[in-house]
C-alpha cells in the first residue's frame, strides 16, 4: 500500500511494516555490527529483506570486505525493491558486498556449518509469526540448533520480534547460546510501538573480556552496556 511517498506491507487489516517506522529494523544490524566491529571479512545472513532498513544498516557498519547474503523467500517482495519502492531502498541492492538468495532463510542456514558470523532474522512477526506457518521451524529448537551449528565461534544470531516472548528466550539458552534481550522502539529515540532484539552468542566471541557470566552490548547509539547472560537490557 502506497499513500504518498509513505509504503506499508500489510496482511489484512495487520500492518507487518511501514517506511516511515524504521528504528528496530535497524538496531537489529547495528547492534551486530558494532559487536564484530574489527572482524575481518565479515559473513552475514539476513533473512528477510522487508524494506531493506536492516541491510542498508548493515552495510552502514560492516566494511568493504564483508560480504552479506540476504534470503528472501517472496519474489514480490524483491520486484517491489528494484521497481515502485526503489527509492525507500536506494542503492543498497546493488552493492557489491551484497548478494540476494531467492530462497528460504531456513535452507541456507541449514546448507552450511560454521558459514556465518551473523544471522540477522526479521521473519513473519518474530517468535510468534502471522504469515506462514512453516516460518516457525526457525524458531523452534531444531531451528534455532541449526542456526548455532550454522555460526562461526563468536558469532551472534539477532532475531526482530514485535514482542517479548519469554519462551523463546528460555529455547534459546537451551540450544547453548548466551542471550541478552534489548528492547528497541519503532522509531528508535522518537518513541513509537515497542519490539524487542535478542542478541544471542555463540561460544568465543571476539569481544568476551573473560570466561565469566557476563555479555558486552552496545546500543544503536554507541553506548556500552554491560549486562548478566539472559538478563533484559534497560531501555
Amino acid at each position: 500500500m502506497r499513500r504518498g511517498t509513505e509504503f506499508s506491507i500489510m496482511l489484512g487489516a495487520n500492518e507487518l511494516m511501514n517506511s516511515r517506522l524504521s528504528g528496530s529494523e535497524e538496531a537489529l544490524a547495528s547492534l551486530v555490527c558494532a559487536e564484530l566491529d574489527g572482524r575481518p571479512q565479515t559473513k552475514m545472513l539476513i533473512g528477510g529483506l522487508g524494506m531493506g532498513f536492516t541491510l542498508r544498516a548493515a552495510l552502514k557498519g560492516l566494511d568493504e570486505s564483508a560480504q552479506v547474503t540476504v534470503a528472501e523467500l517472496v519474489p514480490s517482495v524483491v520486484t517491489w525493491a528494484r521497481g515502485p519502492m526503489a527509492e525507500v531502498f536506494g542503492a543498497c541492492l546493488s552493492d557489491p558486498r551484497v548478494h540476494v538468495h531467492h530462497g528460504d532463510v531456513g535452507e541456507v542456514i541449514r546448507a552450511g556449518a560454521l558459514s556465518w558470523d551473523a544471522i540477522l532474522l526479521d521473519v513473519d512477526n518474530g517468535p510468534d509469526g502471522l504469515t506462514r506457518q512453516g516460518n516457525d521451524a526457525l524458531y523452534s529448537v531444531a531451528g534455532l540448533r541449526a542456526a548455532w551449528q550454522a555460526l562461526r565461534p563468536g558469532g551472534i544470531l539477532s532475531v526482530w520480534s514485535a514482542a517479548s516472548d519469554v519462551a523463546f528466550t528460555r529455547r534459546l539458552k537451551q540450544t547453548g547460546f548466551a542471550v541478552a534481550e534489548v528492547p528497541t522502539r519503532a522509531n528508535g529515540k522518537r518513541g513509537g510501538a515497542r519490539h524487542m532484539i535478542w542478541m544471542a552468542t555463540k561460544a568465543g566471541r571476539v569481544h568476551s573480556e573473560d570466561e565469566g557470566s557476563t555479555c558486552r552490548l552496545r546500543r544503536p547509539d554507541g553506548a556500552g552496556m554491560r549486562q548478566k547472560r539472559s538478563a533484559r537490557a534497560i531501555g
